[in-house]
């Protein structure tokens, strides 16, 4: 092949543009049709040990590579807020904070801003919300130890101390100067505050169309998707119950806050961990509180008050708000709605229909993961029933993260991918009072995927564990469904730490 030479430019247009001309036509960049821009789609991350409790981190991004700058840099910010902010950590800068007296202390920025608003919610509430409502925290959780209530003088005086002024800020300096020795918490609306600043970091960092971000319940859903979130029914504690009421939501935090998954049993008696500083007593009227708001401090805030003050005090609060919508659910049953909630319920033909259980029995699960070390992924995990032929009957439940990793559940994903990939009940977030890290319950009623009640017989509950790029694990127990209560336990695994099974009387049973 010759090799052709040229002095100049000039030269190269003459022998070779008129023949060029005739097909710029396709070489034109201006005619080259343009690559159509990626459809953004879910990305899904489920973690356990993040203040606390579980996480389910969603992003709605156009690549994995913006997924996990997105996931990423929310784990980073959680675990920078909690570093000031925790109470449980006695190197925090709250807890270092805490062991100072009556000495002013430069402190950052975020601490300075929540103490703050607690001063603001302390006076909104009445007293209703207070940091030192530890101390009745505590006075009740050794009351659970001794095996009684407290008396009428430790209320009393536990009351004194939380009436104290606790601590005084100065704006002009940035400092703090804590005034007493009672202990604080920053628990009521500090994980919403956190929740949102990770949200918006995780957008920030990545430039993702929506992150969404759960955890213990409490949702902050931030970007341009709009998030389907199930309001957690308070009179059944199983993850796959059917939910009481189901919203959509957008650019807005949820946050709800209940007696009915924390708590202490004492001489027979749940006692509410939720507390109110201003009597000494655990708050058992309301039982569930869900509020949606634009503010994430505004939302974490209420929905604990909410419990604590009566629903005449919660509506009059509410009111002083803008854009705060709520459902309130009393020890009665009562349900009580802001005027503008109903905006926000997707119409009846796109909830999950009510099913109580098929007949006077249901099976209870209870699953404890395995924990590791700081924030770590859950594993994924399906709960399903086969009958005695080894024919699918009932997915129970199924947790799950990047789609890629789905078939890893390879004995559950071989018989229900086609399900898996056109139900959108497997995405929707859960709102709920906050669970302690590891721990699920969920329950089969007895009827099949079509919610047909199942036949008298024996069926196998499945198990199915899968870590990415680690252990795989199958559990199995096998079950009589008929009219004779049971319990069972399996042993753990690397995954599972424990399972028990309880095939009682439903609780809506005749």
């Amino acid at each position: 092949m010759e090799t052709v030479f040229f002095r100049d430019v000039k030269q190269f247009r003459m022998k070779f543009l008129p023949g060029l001309l005739g097909i710029s036509l396709f070489f034109s960049p201006a005619n080259i049709p343009a690559a159509p821009p990626k459809k953004p789609r879910l990305f899904i991350a489920d973690y356990e040990n993040v203040l606390g409790t579980s996480m389910e981190l969603k992003v709605n991004a156009a690549s994995p590579g913006t997924a996990e700058k997105a996931q990423s840099a929310v784990l980073h910010e959680i675990a920078r807020l909690s570093a000031i902010l925790s109470g449980y950590d006695p190197a925090s800068e709250f807890s270092r904070w805490q062991r100072t007296s009556n000495i002013p202390v430069h402190i950052s920025h975020e601490l300075f801003e929540v103490l703050g608003l607690f001063d603001q919610w302390r006076v909104r509430t009445g007293g209703a919300l207070d940091a030192s409502a530890e101390v009745v925290t505590r006075l009740w959780k050794q009351a659970a130890k001794n095996g009684q209530p407290p008396t009428v003088v430790q209320l009393a005086q536990a009351v004194a101390e939380v009436k104290q002024r606790h601590w005084r800020l100065d704006s002009i300096n940035h400092t703090a100067t804590h005034l007493t020795k009672a202990p604080l918490m920053l628990n009521s609306f500090a994980k919403s505050y956190i929740i949102r600043h990770a949200a918006d970091a995780g957008r920030k960092a990545a430039g993702a169309d929506a992150v969404i971000v759960n955890i213990g319940g409490d949702i902050v859903v931030s970007g341009n998707t709009p998030e389907t979130i199930d309001v957690s029914d308070p009179k059944s504690d199983a993850e796959n119950a059917t939910p009481i009421d189901r919203i959509r939501v957008n650019n807005l935090t949820v946050a709800t806050s209940g007696n009915y998954r924390r708590g202490e049993l004492i001489a027979g008696r749940w006692y509410s961990h939720i507390v109110d500083p201003r009597t000494g007593q655990p708050a058992d009227n309301i039982i569930s509180a869900t509020v949606v708001a634009p503010n994430a401090t505004d939302a974490g805030a209420l929905a604990t008050a909410f419990n604590v003050l009566t629903p005449t005090e919660s509506v009059r609060l509410a009111q002083q708000l803008t854009g705060v919508d709520y459902l309130v659910i009393t020890t009665a049953g009562d349900r009580i709605e802001s005027p503008g909630w109903k905006t926000l319920e997707l119409p009846a033909g796109n909830r999950k229909p009510e099913m109580g259980a098929a007949d006077d029995f249901e099976l209870l699960i209870d699953l404890q993961i395995k924990l590791q070390e700081g924030f770590a992924k859950r594993p994924y995990v399906a709960v399903w029933v086969e009958d005695e032929n080894h024919a699918p009957v009932r997915t129970i439940s199924v947790w799950h993260g990047v789609d890629k990793y789905m078939p890893e559940l390879k004995s559950w994903y071989l018989k229900y991918r086609d399900r898996y990939k056109d139900d959108q009940n497997f995405h929707s977030s859960i709102t709920s009072a906050t669970r302690s890290a590891g721990k699920y319950t969920v329950k089969w009623d007895g009827r099949d995927d079509q919610g047909k009640p199942v036949k008298p017989g024996k069926y196998v509950i499945k198990i199915e564990a899968s870590r990415e790029h680690g252990t795989y694990q199958l559990m199995r127990q096998e079950i009589a469904w008929d009219d004779t209560p049971k319990k069972f336990t399996l042993p753990g695994n690397a995954e599972i730490a424990a399972v028990s099974f309880d095939y009682t009387k439903s609780a809506n049973a005749h």
